[in-house]
């Protein structure tokens, strides 16, 4: 089994004690399923599963039911082994088969006899299926392909080895060379075979890039039925915009532009198609703010953004199919800009960082900008040689009503602290990460004089 750290939070919802149900988001093919029958098998007493894509009769009990009671009837009738009140956990998955499903939820938390597990891509939220989540009932996990670190670690990189690399990118001190660049050839190889479990396990197993390539063919395939079957009389818009991801990712600027769809096209007329690929999590959305300043949300260009690919194999199969060699031998007529940016992108978004990019006609433009708590932090990503040119960065740390007082550049040189520019392997990507627990913020306000 390849380690995903999802699993840890599986668990870490299993054990809790509140009684919510969970449900798994994220792409097709991404190892969903997998994981949490893994889970089951290894912690809990009892379990059955439906998926909802299979299984024409659970489907249609999902569909039809009105409450809690009617709905445990049907799934007991249903059941391939005992439902054991308080121990059996109910894992239904593809819950994006049939209606509404996740929705009425609520009426099986309030019962209170089971557990459950929703799996599913929620392909189909901007046009059928889920009306409204419930909130209080449903925790939500997103899930994502294997990130750097967890490619690392199926290929046999040691955990001495990771925790040398974390402790050399927390200090700033450089990465020893012969390390460093075995690491820059890892994760070159990384941009090729990507991080959909069946494809890393195939390779881990072959070493035969021909399988690797069958694989992304049969997975694009997958993803365009999906497109027919979700998207209705929606279908060739959001595969035409599919399928120019990768061209315009090959841009020299990676903005998506909308143009190259309709010459009279505008965004309002295209929307639901662009929010049916953010959902279906096949395309990570980066908006352009025009004012790096905490909160970049209250600058977000709702119809600027670059859009990239949720796999970089996926992505490298669109531009090189069967040629990716290349990519390996360095040949220079290969656009690695486009392939590092849609890993950095895949990293910060699995990573729980909210994707921007910087750009304005003054100051130029920086590949990502994220917050670390209220600090703004830009982001150059950089595959040639010339990696310390970034007139953008300087232009940003140099304003001082932006308070920005440190700058990141990725690249294939070794670490590196010039004053507050930081120049880091493309690698290290793999070490940032957002914390997103809030913690307690107690607040008393004296209101003695309005009582």
């Amino acid at each position: 089994m390849l380690f995903r750290k999802a699993y840890k939070d599986i668990k870490k919802w299993f054990d809790s004690t509140n009684k919510n149900a969970l449900l798994i988001d994220g792409a097709r093919q991404i190892g969903k399923t997998y994981l949490i029958r893994e889970f089951l098998k290894n912690n809990a007493q009892s379990y059955i599963e439906f998926n909802l894509y299979e299984n024409d009769l659970a489907k249609q009990a999902f569909e039809t039911i009105n409450n809690a009671k009617e709905l445990l009837i049907k799934i007991s009738a249903l059941a391939t082994s005992p439902l054991i009140k308080g121990e059996t956990i109910i894992f239904i998955d593809e819950v994006q088969a049939a209606s509404d499903v996740v929705t009425k939820v609520k009426f099986l938390i309030e019962e209170g006899s089971y557990r459950y597990i929703f799996s599913g891509s929620l392909l189909g939220i901007s046009y059928k299926n889920i009306d409204s989540l419930p909130v209080g009932y449903l925790d939500i996990l997103e899930m994502y392909p294997l990130d750097f670190e967890e490619f690392c670690i199926a290929n046999g990189v040691s955990n001495d080895t990771i925790n040398y690399l974390e402790k050399q990118f927390k200090d700033l001190i450089p990465i020893d060379d012969i390390v460093h660049k075995q690491m820059i050839n890892l994760f070159n190889l990384y941009t090729i075979v990507g991080g959909f479990p069946e494809v890393v396990a195939k390779f881990i197993e072959t070493f035969n890039l021909q399988d690797v390539y069958y694989l992304h063919e049969s997975i694009d395939k997958l993803y365009k039925l999906d497109i027919s079957k979700y998207t209705q009389e929606k279908t060739l818009l959001v595969k035409d915009i599919y399928s120019l991801i990768p061209s315009e990712l090959n841009n020299p600027n990676k903005r998506f532009i909308l143009k190259n769809l309709n010459e009279k096209g505008r965004f309002y007329q295209y929307e639901d198609s662009f929010v049916w690929l953010l959902n279906s999590n096949i395309g990570l959305f980066t908006y352009n703010v025009d004012n790096p300043i905490y909160p970049l949300l209250a600058s977000k260009e709702r119809t600027l953004f670059k859009l990239f690919l949720c796999d970089t194999g996926l992505l490298c199969h669109y531009l090189y199919s069967d040629n990716v060699v290349r990519i390996l031998n360095n040949d220079i007529n290969v656009n690695y800009g486009s392939i590092y940016e849609n890993v950095v992108a895949q990293e910060l978004k699995s990573h729980n960082y909210n994707l921007f990019y910087y750009n304005s006609k003054k100051n130029g433009e920086v590949d990502f900008i994220i917050e670390n708590g209220t600090e703004v932090l830009p982001i150059e990503v950089k595959s040639g040689k010339d990696y310390k040119r970034h007139v953008a960065l300087e232009n940003l740390l140099n304003n001082d009503s932006y308070n920005i007082n440190k700058a990141y550049t990725l690249c294939q040189g070794n670490i590196e602290s010039i004053n507050n520019r930081i120049y880091l392997p493309i690698y290290m990507i793999m070490f940032f990460n957002s914390k997103k627990d809030v913690d307690s913020q107690i607040v008393n306000i004296d209101i003695s004089a309005l009582k």
